[in-house]
């Protein structure tokens, strides 16, 4: 034993899983205003949130593949 801490652990499990729930939230929503005939406007943005979720969900399960790969 050298007394040295331990290498940081990543986070980005905990961004996965965020980024899935945004996913869901975002997705949810957007088919929710749709039913309840909402102003196109919050369709765009509630579509607009899910897709960036989207798209850091993607790019951080690549970083973490490659992370432990």
């Amino acid at each position: 034993m050298t007394g040295e801490p331990p290498p940081p652990r990543s986070a980005l499990t905990l961004r996965i899983v965020l980024a899935a729930f945004g996913v869901a939230l975002f997705v949810a929503a957007a088919v929710l205003a749709v039913v309840y005939d909402l102003p196109t406007g919050w369709v765009i943005v509630f579509g607009v949130f899910a897709v960036v979720a989207l798209v850091d969900l993607v790019i951080v399960a690549r970083r973490k593949r490659s992370e432990n790969g």
